[in-house]
């Protein structure tokens, strides 16, 4: 059986808090895990504001992508997750500084009860490679 699955792995992003890859890459799509707010280098969650971890989730992101061939304006669906959803006009604001592209990605937003090491945010993405 010929697996068409490529893990994607970098050092620009943090390790995988559980059983699960970055990113897998199939074909010419790439699927990349939720991103929360750690710093890539000591794997600790950033202390700040809500803007702080979102543009931290979002640069973890970009390296992901990047890695696997990508990057931000090739994403074509993204899931933002809020801990607190009033806060989104806040996290929506540094979400669209990223993805200033025409067209915007389709995207859902979804209040949940908790992330994983106390993260507000997460957010994970489907793009295009190449």
């Amino acid at each position: 059986m010929n697996d068409a699955r490529q893990e994607i792995r970098t050092a620009d992003a943090p390790a995988p808090v559980g059983p699960y890859s970055q990113a897998i890459r199939t074909g010419d799509v790439v699927y990349a895990s939720g991103q929360i707010p750690l710093d890539p280098a000591t794997g600790e969650k950033i202390e700040g504001e809500i803007e702080d971890e979102t543009r931290q989730v979002l640069a973890n992101l970009q390296a992901v992508l990047e890695a696997a061939g990508s990057g931000m304006d090739r994403v074509v669906k993204a899931t933002v997750y809020l801990t607190d959803l009033s806060l989104f006009p806040r996290v929506n604001a540094v979400y669209a500084e990223a993805f200033d592209v025409d067209p915007a990605p389709a995207r859902v937003t979804v209040g949940v009860a908790a992330l994983p090491l106390g993260a507000q945010v997460e957010i994970d993405a489907i793009a295009l490679v190449g």
